[in-house]
């Protein structure tokens, strides 16, 4: 099976495996593992930030954040294309009593910054209104296309943020990917943001995780939120060992950008498939099927009958996103699948 469905399904490398069976190894929720402790001190450092924390997942990781931001009744903007407001499950909500307020998202992944301002009631001493406590922004934008947000704009939210005196948190989960995409540091891209999220198990590889990272102060208040999550873990060097093997590796993700344009320029030349690849800025490609006959869900049934898994993401959209175990022959065979599919037709 060719597996574009999401690069969660990456496999940890040999060298994740080695290091994971030489990790030293202590009880984390005492702060006493000292390969999660390097983790956190490596991740932090590469994001420009003070220190880090390990969280068993992304969800919880923005889901930490966003309790250890707001307060209770406060309310946070994010954007409608999100992944904090449309996969993580209202957690904020559900757990933290934060209020969600969406905006809409640009199809170049940006909050109109009229929109952000929108969010504030006119009298802040109205106590019918919930005030806003954080802006939540995502990078790359996962449901845009994996595109990038670029640096004025997240400055501009930056100087929002602070006339208003709120913070701003990163779901950074592919910020590695933007970090190559541009040629820039991962500081660079975490510069103008509080508070950072990003997965180690996605693009990076590793098999579970996802780390936040920000002030002394901030992730100390991530930590007891993480353990009343029930996310405190034990000898979490284990995981941790993989991640560290993972962030001395990232710059091989220019591989899979490399693969996402092949494939959607590849999709471009197959009659019945509508694809822009010149909105493809990192792994993710979003396309649609456009031969008579076929939704996403036939094509998709179909597709993987013939080896190949790919996915819906949102408005009947295909999503293909690479990864470290698709190469370009992968690539290569996947067109071949789609060009077949196309040609038997919706019945067949």
């Amino acid at each position: 099976m060719i597996e574009l469905r999401s690069d969660t399904f990456t496999l940890p490398t040999p060298a994740m495996l080695r290091a994971m069976g030489r990790a030293r190894l202590g009880d984390d929720v005492y702060g006493e593992d000292p390969t999660v402790r390097e983790l956190e001190e490596k991740s932090a450092r590469l994001l420009g930030k003070e220190a880090g924390c390990l969280m068993p997942s992304g969800t919880m990781a923005n889901l930490a954040s966003i309790m250890t931001h707001a307060p209770r009744g406060s309310k946070v903007l994010v954007g409608t294309e999100s992944d904090i407001y449309v996969y993580e499950a209202g957690g904020a909500s559900v757990c933290g009593g934060v209020v969600y307020e969406p905006v809409v998202n640009r199809p170049d992944g940006t909050l109109p910054l009229a929109d952000l301002r929108a969010g504030f009631p006119d009298d802040p001493e109205d106590p019918q209104f919930a005030l806003p406590s954080l802006i939540c922004l995502e990078n790359t934008q996962n449901r845009c296309g994996g595109v990038l947000l670029s640096f004025e704009y997240q400055r501009e939210v930056r100087e929002l943020a602070d006339e208003r005196g709120i913070g701003v948190h990163l779901d950074g989960a592919r910020i590695f990917n933007a970090a190559v995409a541009l040629g820039r540091p991962p500081a660079d891209l975490a510069q103008y943001a509080d508070s950072v999220q990003f997965c180690l198990s996605k693009g990076l590889s590793a098999p579970i995780g996802s780390m936040v990272v920000g002030s002394a102060d901030f992730v100390r208040g991530v930590r007891r939120v993480r353990k009343m999550l029930g996310g405190g873990m034990r000898q979490a060097g284990l995981l941790a060992a993989a991640g560290l093997v993972a962030l001395d590796d990232y710059e091989r993700l220019a591989e899979d950008h490399d693969n996402a344009l092949r494939l959607a320029k590849g999709l471009a030349d197959i009659d019945g498939i509508t694809v822009d690849p010149d909105a493809v800025q990192t792994n993710i490609v979003m396309f649609r099927v456009t031969a008579p006959g076929f939704t996403w869900q036939i094509f998709a049934d179909a597709a993987a009958r013939q080896g190949l898994a790919i996915a819906e993401l949102g408005h009947g959209r295909l999503r293909a996103v690479t990864h470290r175990g698709v190469d370009s022959a992968d690539i290569d065979a996947a067109l071949a699948v789609v060009r077949r599919v196309i040609a038997q037709g919706a019945e067949a």
